[in-house]
């Protein structure tokens, strides 16, 4: 049991490093690079994002989970505190990938809480 647990959260780890790879890279890939704001909120949140989820799958820690719902909860509501909400890319990409961030963050922080910690 406890192998299938911790291959459970390295799989929400992985997923953690993939999206902070897929936020890091929008920029380009979407084409807001031009725009400050939009850009560096998605530059130094992939970076703290996928430096989580790298210590994650070294050693897990429950408040890297808590760490990562903040960042996911950030990415939703930054288009309207940074005021890029015009840019219709930018904006979907950091709500849509806040909310894949957060949701894995939730599960991540529920499945530590409820199965054994063996």
């Amino acid at each position: 049991m406890p192998n299938t647990l911790m291959a459970g959260r390295r799989s929400q780890d992985w997923a953690n490093l993939v999206l902070a790879a897929c936020l890091f890279l929008s920029p380009w890939v979407i084409g807001f690079a031009a725009e400050a704001a939009p850009a560096w909120n998605a530059w130094i949140a992939g970076i703290v994002l996928g430096a989580l989820a790298v210590a994650t799958l070294s050693a897990f820690a429950e408040w890297e989970e808590w760490a990562n719902m903040i960042i996911g909860l950030w990415l939703i509501v930054s288009p309207w505190l940074l005021g890029f909400m015009g840019n219709v890319n930018a904006m979907w990409t950091h709500v849509i990938l806040g909310v894949l961030v957060a949701a894995i963050a939730a599960w991540a922080v529920w499945d530590y809480r409820h199965h054994s910690h063996a």
